[in-house]
């Protein structure tokens, strides 16, 4: 989005110069006078569009997320995936996926979303996962989903925190998520099938999961 909210998709060459920075020399490379200079632009123009270098490398990353990273996101059709495990991992390797291709902007992401910045760019991804997540966990009890949402969405901002870190490879994060759905799934599918269990029977269905889903950090 440029500084007044409008999402640009055809190419911007003041965003793409700030891509290419991060992608080339990492977040801290990005300075207002380089870009300008790379992007023969002013810094006046860009000020016109962006009061802040945060705002700028915000706007610059929801640019390449929505081309390149919610791109792969489908609702998938209502026909069920053959395990709740595999709906949730199809959809996970299609937005993490991407960050393995694009590391340098996997650890841009994560400063933004450490920032004050950070619930807007959480904001920015849910409007596109939120329907594909919807549409995945539609027939699940909703205390399931919540608690899922909790593990889930603490085990990835610690995964992205050690990434940025160094202490584990952007490579390592979809195995960790992948066994971490595996069983938490198998106890739950497990437990639905107790007919003695006296659990919370309540599906979700297909109202607002937008309290209670967030599927980490997106």
């Amino acid at each position: 989005m440029d500084g007044k909210g409008t999402q640009r998709l055809d190419g911007d060459r003041l965003l793409d110069v700030v891509v290419e920075l991060l992608e080339s020399t990492g977040y801290d490379s990005v300075q207002l006078r380089e870009v300008a200079r790379l992007a023969r632009s002013s810094l006046a123009t860009i000020y016109k569009r962006y009061q802040t270098r945060d705002d700028l490398i915000l706007a610059a990353l929801e640019y390449w997320m929505q081309q390149h990273r919610y791109a792969g996101i489908t609702v998938p059709a209502r026909e069920p995936a053959p395990s709740l495990h595999q709906g949730l991992m199809e959809l996970f390797r299609a937005i993490f996926e991407p960050w393995e291709r694009h590391p340098q902007m996997l650890m841009a992401f994560f400063r933004v979303r450490s920032s004050p910045k950070g619930q807007q760019l959480f904001r920015f991804g849910l409007d596109f996962v939120l329907p594909a997540g919807m549409a995945v966990l539609a027939d699940v009890e909703d205390e399931f989903v919540a608690n899922l949402d909790s593990i889930i969405s603490s085990l990835i901002y610690g995964l992205l925190g050690r990434f940025t870190a160094g202490e584990i490879a952007v490579t390592d994060i979809l195995p960790i998520l992948d066994q971490t759905v595996y069983w938490l799934t198998r106890g739950y599918e497990a437990q639905a099938a107790d007919p003695l269990d006296g659990g919370n029977t309540q599906p979700v269905g297909d109202g607002d999961l937008s309290s209670a889903m967030r599927l980490g950090p997106v």
